[in-house]
This record gives structure tokens, C-alpha cells and sequence, in this order.
């Protein structure tokens, strides 16, 4: 037996005498077991968990559960809760107070529970919700309390055998999710606890409160505030699906205070399921996840659709279309996002130094709308944690189906509060006797006709996106298609003070962008397309001819 399996044999064996769980027990020990006894799946089984460690990063934890410093545990949890509460003790004054969230997946109460007694433990004032209710809350939930931090533990869309560690701070933050260098210097308390050993040696208490139901109420109170429901509003029908998570029992409190109908709801995919049983992937953009609900609107004919994410933190929204297979399609993020920055924007027309903001593989669309208003424009790195620091801001958006829609309330993308505001245009549109869909062809006439479009590129060996971004790097192409670049930036360079990352930008002689850059959340290089045109007809040929000259491109570089 080699010297790295004896190493990791004795890895596992260490996690096993610290692991409280005993469905991940079992599965360690039967590994170990095997691996023991030179079984060279399970040997590499054991490498894959403990050859490298979750990282902890700006979008906190996420991963597979399972055993091993590599997956998501309770092991795991337990470090990462008592590294965050050292972090917090270090940097703020006092007693510092974190309030902790959780969602209907695998787990996600367990985690919670145990964040919440490693946090009292360590002397933290700890506010732990009632029960499994939508990210935004939770959000909403560390402004509400004046908290120096919050917690959800979710995975958002992420496939079922998931979950994940969210992570927000208050003060200055503004109950925003973390940002650089808070993130390292986080992860290398956690590494610290780690490096300690033994989780069971660290303090718990039972010390923490529950919060009341005052605290939904209030979000419940704040979310219909965002456009109540003109009388009109009871005549529209509409659909809605949950997508087997938590927004359902919020969201119909919300539909109530705030006056809007009831709709038909997807009742198989209403209540929170673990399992996802409806969906191959429980994320509304991807293909045949919202199957259900085109079905649903088609037999009750319905004049649109409105889905949340199962954590209610993203919003999809579908309308009629006869050119559409089935007759549903379902408006893309930027489509909505541009509906919704208008309506902000109109309302903030004329405010000083109020602005609009969105991430950089967004429609640029949304500069045009804030130019039009005479408001400030900000284009960000991409995830809310940079979306809602910027200044100013009235509205946020990221093309991902993420809104940002009450930034005094809530500062994260909010799938509750974005479908409120979409049920007021909805509202204010048929009192004119028009429909979403006018709404979306209105936005053409009066900012000019964006398109957008995506090419995405999956693979098994990230080497494979870190060589084809060196390529473009190393041998810059000059045209995408038939469409010549005029000018190209490495965000990697981007002067100090401008977003940076791993990404590059080109701009097109006909006015088009691409942007390309690896995924921060799946192995996907991505590649995003904006064009503008006269007519809506001629911005999507544009898109669709960009979109087989980026295919071209990527596969002449891989």
C-alpha cells in the first residue's frame, strides 16, 4: 500500500473519530474498509474526499454531501461555524450577533442547529429563524436585527445531493454577502480550527434564541409595500411554481397583504422536497423545469407564469407564444431585468445620485435605461456581492434570473419582492389593456432593441477552460465570424478602481459585445452575447450569427 493511501486511510480515520453523524459514519467506514484492503475504487474514492478541502470562498461553501473534507458535513459545518464566530469576535467590538437561516434541502436544519450552538457557544449573540423559510429572509433578517452577520445554509438551484453555506456581514457591510479579503481571511480561521483537530472539543450552547414570527411578518409587511395591487390586479390568471422549495407559504402571505389574485399553482412542485423529484436540475433556466407550469398555464390559459428558484432567491417569468414550442417561452434574465430596471427607473427619475446597476455579462441594455432617466450606471464583476455595493443603487441585476429590487430591505437578489414588482407591471399593464409581452416589445422602441444570447462549453477536466482562455489570451482573434473586433480588454489587467477578474471583453464593429469567462459555480466556460439593432428581428439574427462565430472560435482555440 502506497504512502498517500496510508495518509489518507489515516485522514479518514481521524474524521471518523469526530464525525456526530452517523449516516456519514457508516458511509466513511465502509470506504475505509474497503480501501483498507487495496479495493482501488474505493482508494480513489478516499483521495477524491480528502485529497483537497471545500474551499471556503465569496460565495461561502458549497458542494456534494458526504464524508470527507471535501463534501459537505457536519464536520465541515461544525469548522466553518466556529472559524466564522473567531473571525467575527476578532473583528467587531463587543458581543457580536449573527442571525442563521435554512432552507427544505438535505440537512439544512441539521447544519443550521449546529451553526447556531457553535456560535452561542463561542459567546456570539445568535438569532436562529423559526423554521425553513427562502434566502431572502434571511437577508432581510440581518438588516431587520442591526446583525453583524448572517448565515443561510442553502444550495440555492444546485442538484439535490447538494448544499451550502451562504454568508453575510453587517455594519458597513450593509448585510451584504462577503466580499475580498474578508472571504481568505475567514477561510484561514476555519483552517485554523481544522488544523485543531477534534470538533468535539469546541463549545456549544443551547443559549440561542429563537427569532419570532415578528421578523417575517415584517419582511411579509416591507415585500408588499413594493407595488401593492391596483383593484384591477384581481382580474389577470396566472401560474406559479415553487420548484419543490421554500418560497410558497411567503410568497402567498405577501400575494395577500399586498392584494394581487391568487394563482394556479404547480401543486406538485408547491411544497419544499429534498429530492426534487419533478426536475432533473431545480433551476427554472434550465431546459424542462418548468414543463409543469407551461402545462399548468395551457390548461387554464393563463396570461403568464411565474416561478421561484427553491430557495426564492432567483425569479423566472414565462409568457404566452404562439412561435414557441408549446406555446410558452420563458422571458430570458435580461429580458426581465430590463422590465423591471425601467419601472425603477422611472421612479427614481430625477433623484440625485441614484443609480442602476448590473453585472458585466448583463445587457448593456440597462446602461441605455439609466442614461435615458438621467441616472448613474455601475457594471460590476458578477454575484450580488459586488451588485449591491454599488452606489446609489435603486435596482440591480444579474442575467442569472436575479433581481435586486428593495436595496433598503433586502441586499441580495430577492425571487419574492422581483415577482411582486412583476405583478405590478403586470397590474399596470392591463389596465391599459396590454400584456407583459407589450411590455417587453416597449422596452425596444423606447431604449433600443438588445439581444442576448449564451454559449456555454461543459467539461470534465477544468484544464481544458484554463488552456482555451490562454489561447485566446496568447492569440488574440481579430473577428468573431464575419464581425471584426474592434477592441478587446483582459479583465485581468483592468486598471485599479475597474471590476478585474478572469475574464475578457470584446467589442464589436457592429456595436456587439462578448464577453467569455470560466463559471464560479460549475465546470462550464462561459460566453455571453449583446447585440443592439434597429429592429428586435435584426438583434437577434445578430445574436444568432455571433453565437455560431463564438461556437467556431472556441473550438479552433480548445
Amino acid at each position: 500500500m502506497s504512502e498517500q493511501t496510508e495518509a489518507r486511510l489515516a485522514q479518514a480515520r481521524a474524521w471518523l473519530r469526530q464525525d456526530p453523524d452517523a449516516a456519514t459514519r457508516d458511509e466513511l467506514a465502509a470506504i475505509v474498509t474497503r480501501a483498507a484492503s487495496g479495493d482501488a475504487a474505493a482508494i480513489a474514492d478516499l483521495e477524491d474526499r480528502f485529497g483537497a478541502r471545500l474551499a471556503f470562498g465569496t460565495a461561502g461553501l458549497r458542494g456534494a454531501l458526504g464524508a470527507g473534507s471535501n463534501r459537505m458535513n457536519r464536520v465541515l459545518i461544525a469548522q466553518a461555524a466556529a472559524g466564522f464566530a473567531s473571525y467575527l469576535r476578532e473583528r467587531v467590538q463587543g458581543t457580536p450577533s449573527v442571525v442563521v437561516g435554512y432552507d427544505g434541502r438535505r440537512n439544512s436544519r441539521r447544519f443550521a442547529h449546529d451553526s447556531a450552538e457553535l456560535f452561542a457557544g463561542a459567546g456570539l449573540r445568535t438569532i436562529l429563524l423559526p423554521r425553513l423559510l427562502p434566502t431572502p429572509v434571511l437577508a432581510f433578517a440581518v438588516r431587520h436585527f442591526g446583525a453583524d452577520a448572517g448565515v443561510m445554509v442553502t444550495a440555492s438551484h444546485n442538484p439535490p445531493d447538494d448544499n451550502g453555506y451562504k454568508v453575510y456581514l453587517g455594519g458597513a457591510d450593509a448585510g451584504s454577502q462577503i466580499v475580498a479579503p474578508a472571504d481568505a481571511e475567514i477561510a484561514a480561521h476555519i483552517q485554523r480550527v481544522a488544523d485543531a483537530g477534534d470538533i468535539s472539543r469546541l463549545p456549544r450552547s443551547s443559549s440561542y434564541e429563537t427569532a419570532a414570527e415578528d421578523v417575517v411578518s415584517a419582511y411579509i409587511r416591507d415585500t408588499a409595500a413594493v407595488a401593492p395591487a391596483p383593484a384591477s390586479a384581481k382580474g389577470f390568471n396566472w401560474v406559479y411554481t415553487a420548484m419543490h422549495g421554500v418560497g410558497w407559504e411567503t410568497f402567498s402571505r405577501i400575494l395577500r397583504t399586498a392584494g394581487y389574485p391568487q394563482p394556479t399553482t404547480v401543486r406538485e412542485q408547491l411544497r419544499p422536497d429534498p429530492t426534487f423529484r419533478t426536475v432533473s436540475f431545480p433551476n427554472p433556466e434550465e431546459p424542462g423545469a418548468m414543463d409543469l407550469a407551461f402545462a399548468a398555464a395551457r390548461r387554464t390559459r393563463a396570461d403568464f407564469i411565474i416561478a421561484n428558484d427553491p430557495d426564492a432567491d432567483r425569479l423566472a417569468v414565462a409568457i404566452p407564444d404562439d412561435s414557441a414550442e408549446g406555446g410558452w417561452r420563458r422571458l430570458s434574465g435580461n429580458e426581465v431585468g430590463l422590465l423591471l430596471g425601467a419601472r425603477a427607473a422611472r421612479a427614481a427619475e430625477g433623484i440625485p445620485g441614484a443609480s442602476l446597476a448590473c453585472s458585466l455579462v448583463s445587457s448593456p441594455g440597462l446602461g441605455a435605461i439609466a442614461a435615458h432617466h438621467g441616472l448613474d450606471f455601475h457594471e460590476t464583476l458578477t454575484g450580488f456581492k459586488w451588485i449591491s455595493r454599488a452606489p446609489g443603487m435603486v435596482f440591480g441585476f444579474e442575467e442569472a434570473l436575479g433581481y435586486l429590487v428593495n436595496p433598503e430591505k433586502v441586499r441580495d437578489k430577492d425571487g419574492i419582492s422581483a415577482a411582486i414588482a412583476v405583478l405590478g407591471l403586470a397590474a399596470e399593464a392591463e389596465e391599459r389593456g396590454e400584456t407583459l409581452a407589450t411590455l417587453v416589445a416597449e422596452l425596444g422602441e423606447t431604449y433600443g432593441h438588445f439581444a442576448s444570447g449564451q454559449v456555454s462549453v461543459r467539461v470534465d477536466d477544468l484544464s481544458i477552460i484554463d488552456r482555451i482562455m490562454l489561447a485566446l489570451r496568447t492569440l488574440p482573434p481579430a473577428r468573431i465570424g464575419s464581425t471584426a473586433i474592434d477592441s478587446a480588454e483582459d479583465l485581468m489587467q483592468a486598471p485599479e478602481g475597474q471590476p478585474s477578474g478572469d475574464v475578457l471583453r470584446y467589442r464589436l464593429a457592429d456595436g456587439s459585445r462578448v464577453i467569455v469567462r470560466p463559471s464560479g459555480t460549475e465546470p462550464k466556460l462561459k460566453v455571453y452575447i449583446d447585440a443592439r439593432a434597429d429592429t428586435a428581428d435584426a438583434s437577434r439574427a445578430a445574436v444568432a450569427d455571433l453565437e455560431a462565430g463564438v461556437r467556431a472560435l472556441l473550438e479552433e482555440r480548445s
